[in-house]
């Protein structure tokens, strides 16, 4: 038979902690014998999908297709 969850005010705090702030994401409890052991934040941070650009794919990509291998670093560039 499970044991009852034990809950202070402690950890009560924080969940809240955790949660607060939180937009996209997950928090996950993980509980031993009926008892709070650890907590684990995951945020997720989303982008407007019109503020990516659509390019055409670059003459050294549509080569890297064609012979089925990986685009070069030369292709992989930051920008600012």
């Amino acid at each position: 038979m499970a044991k009852p969850l034990e809950v202070d005010q402690q950890w009560l705090e924080r969940i809240a902690d955790q949660v607060s702030g939180l937009s996209y994401g997950h928090v996950t409890i993980t509980v031993h014998d009926g008892r709070i052991v650890q907590i684990d934040r995951t945020e997720r941070t989303r982008y407007d999908g019109s503020s990516q650009k659509q390019q055409a794919p670059s003459e050294s990509q549509q080569q890297s297709k064609q012979h089925g291998s990986q685009p070069t670093g030369e292709a992989l560039r930051i920008v600012q």
